[in-house]
C-alpha cells in the first residue's frame, strides 16, 4: 500500500509547492504538508529534503502535517529531514545541510503580536510593531522533538539541541544543549 501512496503524496506536493512558488529540488515525503506563502514569500528547497507530514512517517506518533506559512524567506539547503514541523517565517528562517529536525519541532522568526498591550487588544488588532529577527541553523544540526527555536536564535554547527527545549539565545559551534530556557550540556569532542 506505501507503494502506491507514496507516489500521490509527491505528486501533490509538488503540485502544491508549484502553485506556493516554492523552488525546490530534490524531496521525498510521506503525506502532504500545508504551505501558505505571502505575497511578497519565498520558499527555496535545496537537493534530497526528506519531510513526515503525520504518523505514518515518524515512530513517535506526530499527527499533524508539516506547516510552513511564510511571509519572508525560508532557505531549506541540501539533505535536510524534518517531521511534522511548524515554521512561521517573517523575516528569514535558513536551515543549513544536513539538518534533522525532529517530530513537533516549531520555528517562529516572530512574536505574532505587539509586546504593547493596547495594539495587542486593539479591534482589529494593530501588528505594526510585532518583533521579527532572523533564525539561522547552521550545517549538521540535530534538533530533538518538541523543540521551540525562537526569533534571533543562531544554532552552530554540528550542535545538537535536547528534545523539549525552548532555544531563545544563540548556541555556539559543537555544543550540546537542552532544558526550558536551553542551557548549555557539554561541548562535543571530535
Amino acid at each position: 500500500m506505501t507503494s502506491i501512496i507514496t507516489p500521490y503524496w509527491k505528486l501533490k506536493t509538488k503540485i502544491l509547492f508549484k502553485l506556493n512558488r516554492v523552488n525546490y529540488s530534490t524531496f521525498k515525503t510521506k503525506g502532504v504538508p500545508y504551505i501558505k506563502i505571502h505575497k511578497a514569500g519565498k520558499i527555496i528547497i535545496g537537493k534530497n529534503f526528506r519531510m513526515n507530514n503525520g504518523f505514518s512517517g515518524n515512530v513517535i506518533g506526530r499527527q499533524q502535517r508539516c506547516i510552513f506559512n511564510v511571509k519572508g524567506k525560508l532557505e531549506i539547503k541540501n539533505n535536510v529531514g524534518v517531521s511534522s514541523l511548524a515554521i512561521v517565517c517573517h523575516k528569514l528562517i535558513e536551515i543549513g545541510n544536513n539538518v534533522l529536525i525532529g517530530g513537533n519541532v516549531a520555528i517562529y522568526d516572530t512574536d505574532f503580536h505587539s509586546l504593547n498591550f493596547e495594539e495587542r487588544t486593539a479591534i482589529p488588532e494593530v501588528k505594526t510593531n510585532v518583533m521579527s529577527k532572523e533564525i539561522i541553523i547552521e550545517d549538521n544540526v540535530f534538533i530533538g522533538a518538541h523543540s521551540l527555536i525562537l526569533k534571533g536564535v543562531v544554532i552552530g554547527r554540528n550542535s545538537i539541541v535536547g528534545a523539549g527545549s525552548v532555544v531563545t539565545k544563540p548556541i555556539p559551534p559543537n555544543e550540546i544543549w537542552a532544558g526550558n530556557p536551553a542551557k548549555k550540556i557539554r561541548s562535543l569532542t571530535s
